[in-house]
């Protein structure tokens, strides 16, 4: 696996800047009363695809949430792209993941404390 080029970086940190601030926009109402973060965006070299990484609390709504993203996902894209239209010629395509390390994290605290 090769590391990432100076610009995936770039574009992936403006996308996770400007997906945050749509998903914060939204509100918790939106996701269900569930509070959505994104953790992290990985870009494809051709900076074609976004892979984003959500966190969810509670976990208990994540599937419920990523229902909601799905169904919602043009206009989501639609939204990034009027954000990134000045910096990137073509909005990459959004795929979306659930980033569990906090879950893994209390796991983890669990097993510790006993």
């Amino acid at each position: 696996m090769q590391r990432e080029s100076t610009r995936q970086l770039k574009v992936a940190k403006q996308i996770q800047k400007d997906l945050a601030e749509i998903i914060r926009e939204k509100g918790m109402a939106f996701f269900d009363g569930a509070m959505v973060t994104v953790t992290s965006v990985r870009v494809s070299p051709d900076l074609s695809i976004a892979k984003v990484y959500l966190s969810v609390f509670p976990s208990t709504k994540a599937k419920d949430v990523f229902k909601i993203i799905d169904s919602k996902s043009k206009s989501i894209r639609g939204e990034l792209g009027n954000r990134v239209s000045k910096q990137l010629r073509i909005v990459p395509e959004l795929e979306y993941f659930i980033d569990d390390s906090l879950d893994y994290v209390e796991k983890i605290d669990e097993l510790l404390k006993k």
